[in-house]
């Protein structure tokens, strides 16, 4: 059954970013992406992002559509990295872009007003100019060191908080963001958190992600 593409207020893009599940091959083994991320939606992963750098733009528009149906479904956001032809190609929600990827503006020229766009940022000015660009959210970080994005440098707690501060948009903390290093996010005025291998490497991600939101709640 094809679900009715939904537009997404700013009140649900922030409540949504609760415990955000960034995609990573290279934790699947034997298991297929569309299940890892079935199991990670049933654990309580309130939005996704495809993020598959490896991927040919056939591979990575098929992976977006099943993605998808799946997310629609379970009546979360869908966003892909980088990605703005996939993204209109399969009617996702909207994108995530990065300081090295398109620009937000020609992002948002593209998609329309109603998609979603996220940018990472590290510092207050690369966030004021997200925010005027049209983005919907910012994805801040890292929390830790972390072996998925080694590029990425770490934040500290005043960093974080002098980004919220100077934006009227949500943001989500990345980068390391674990069952152990969760509840620092108390501290640093983040609306929910960006989770890549804490979900995608474990045994049994449903349980692992249905911890990771348990703690999120008590956290934020």
């Amino acid at each position: 059954m094809e679900h009715e593409k939904p537009v997404w207020s700013p009140e649900a893009i922030r409540e949504a970013l609760k415990l955000y599940a960034v995609t990573d091959n290279a934790w699947l083994g034997e298991r297929t992406l569309a299940e890892c991320v079935e199991t990670a939606l049933a654990g309580g992963a309130t939005f996704v992002q495809l993020r598959d750098k490896h991927a040919s733009a056939d591979e990575l528009r098929a992976e977006a559509a099943e993605l998808l149906a799946l997310c629609r479904a379970a009546g979360v956001p869908f966003v892909v990295n980088d990605d703005v032809e996939c993204a209109l190609a399969v009617g996702a929600d909207g994108v995530h872009v990065g300081q090295d990827d398109m620009a937000c503006e020609r992002a948002r020229a593209l998609l329309g007003p109603d998609a979603i766009v996220g940018v990472s940022t590290q510092t207050v000015e690369q966030a004021r100019a997200a925010e005027a660009a049209g983005a919907d959210y910012l994805g801040v970080g890292g929390v830790r060191g972390t072996a998925t994005k080694p590029e990425a440098g770490v934040l500290t707690p005043d960093e974080f908080r002098a980004i919220a501060a100077a934006v009227d948009i949500p943001i989500v903390a990345i980068g390391g963001v674990s069952a152990e290093t969760m509840p620092l996010l108390a501290e640093l005025d983040v609306d929910g958190a960006a989770v890549v291998s804490a979900i995608f490497a474990a045994d049994d991600i449903e349980a692992a992600t249905r911890e990771l939101s348990r703690i999120i709640d008590e956290t934020l």
